[in-house]
């Protein structure tokens, strides 16, 4: 696994140090306290900025003292830890202005070779003002306004940063637990043959299976290894769920209960497969299931089950397909797979799908690949220029996975046409390699990065 950059956080004491290092981290791992001088040895985590990930280090207050006592011992180990880091990210307090313990720090650290950024926090308000002036004086270019406790000023501090910490390559692994179980949900109406496909998976009369409809009521989770036809042993936690009927006709408490128990079951799986009875074809409730599953931002894959006896396969296989661009345009190209439950044909490549399908569901992408791949969008399709006045859009980020999730800053983003975000999916999904999993993507004023 590759180490994560690393960036250490400078400054005298009680500047606000160990509050920025608490939100970076997103636990307060840090004591927080207003007397200066509650940190003293390096305390290290694992942080993550807008999807920039790096370990963070709060060092102590930096004091002017002898080198044997203690705050000059603190001194020394904040000198190591700069030397140590990929950036170092120098605090100020913006309210209390510049004091000559900034300045000599500030020419200690114009000494050494690590880049550093200056950021002005508590600068929320007025009062911050002067302060953030005052701080060009320090001669390390421009401060960052910015408030740890509240905060404001992220997205600054991720464009300052990024240029340091990014690293192509290291960050687009899964960020799945790839030895961890693969969680696969089996979905769809009743008697699509759910039980019986997976009893043939395990080889065994696991499940109760029957003609009658609604024998599942329970979602049942099994514990299972497959052994791929290449060799490869990998576990498979297999999750069985009660047929899904179209709600008017579930008056049944308990199939209700049933059918919720299966929702349930469908968040807590990585990969739904949603299986279709191939005698009856693609039915209105099999393109509702398969909504409802996207919209959960689960990886679905579809499966056409009782391929031994169905009728007109090629006719069938292909009218599916078309039903299913139409009526699934928010992700065209779902995998389409033809199985049998009775006989096993097609298994084999249904499980290895599914996992191929959980590998890009779990995808992230590099900042730069993916703002590379930005510029190129806009440059190829510009944003429109709603009453003369052009959507400014700044960049992009993957904030997280499974499923893959993007936030695009810029101004007048509230103006961005739903038909453009749309313009931006279908890219990445063509270009960058996600296929057919959810991909969410919103837009947000730069000033306001996100909710705290």
């Amino acid at each position: 696994m590759a180490k994560l950059p690393l960036v250490a956080i400078v400054g005298r004491p009680n500047v606000g140090k160990s509050t920025l290092f608490n939100r970076l981290v997103g636990r307060k791992l840090a004591l927080v306290d207003d007397r200066p001088g509650v940190t003293r040895d390096r305390r290290e985590g694992d942080a993550t900025l807008l999807g920039l990930d790096f370990r963070v280090i709060d060092t102590a207050g930096y004091e002017d003292e002898d080198p044997v006592t203690l705050p000059g011992r603190m001194r020394t180990q904040t000198m190591a830890a700069v030397r140590e880091a990929d950036a170092a990210l120098f605090l100020i307090d913006a309210r209390a202005g510049l004091t000559p313990l900034d300045e000599e720090i500030a020419r200690w650290l114009r000494s050494e070779t690590t880049p550093v950024i200056l950021a002005a926090n508590k600068a929320e308000g007025k009062a911050g003002e002067s302060g953030v002036l005052e701080s060009w004086a320090l001669g390390l270019g421009e401060p960052i306004p910015m408030s740890a406790e509240h905060g404001e000023g992220v997205v600054d501090l991720f464009e300052h940063l990024r240029p340091y910490i990014e690293r192509d390559g290291d960050d687009d692994a899964d960020e799945g637990d790839e030895e961890g179980p693969l969680k696969l949900a089996i979905v769809g109406r009743p008697n699509a043959g759910k039980s019986t496909l997976i009893n043939r998976i395990l080889s065994q009369d696991r499940l109760i299976t029957g003609p009658e409809a609604g024998i599942t009521r329970d979602s049942i989770a099994i514990d299972w290894v497959w052994t791929a036809p290449d060799g490869q042993v990998r576990p498979v936690r297999l999750i069985d769920t009660a047929g899904m009927r179209k709600k008017a006709k579930v008056e049944d408490k308990l199939e209700k209960l049933s059918v919720a128990d299966a929702r349930r079951a469908v968040d807590f799986a990585e990969v739904v497969v949603l299986l279709l009875d191939g005698t009856r074809g693609l039915e209105a409730q099999d393109l509702r299931i398969a909504d409802n599953v996207l919209k959960e931002g689960r990886a679905l894959v579809i499966a056409i089950n009782k391929w031994d006896v169905a009728e007109g396969q090629s006719a069938l296989f292909n009218g599916i397909k078309a039903a299913l661009e139409e009526g699934l345009s928010q992700a065209r190209g779902v995998p389409l797979l033809t199985v049998s439950g009775k006989t096993g044909k097609g298994l084999d490549q249904l499980l290895a799908v599914a996992f191929e399908t959980r590998e890009t569901w779990s995808k992230r992408v590099s900042t730069g690949q993916l703002n590379r791949w930005f510029e190129e969008a806009i440059e190829r399709n510009p944003p429109p220029a709603p009453s003369g006045r052009r959507i400014k859009l700044r960049y992009i980020t993957q904030v997280s996975t499974r499923p893959p999730s993007f936030v695009i800053f810029g101004t007048r983003v509230d103006q961005l046409p739903d038909s453009y975000l749309r313009y931006l999916v279908n890219g990445m999904r063509k270009e960058l390699g996600f296929g057919a999993v959810p991909v969410r993507l919103t837009a947000r004023a730069a000033r306001n990065p996100f909710d705290t």
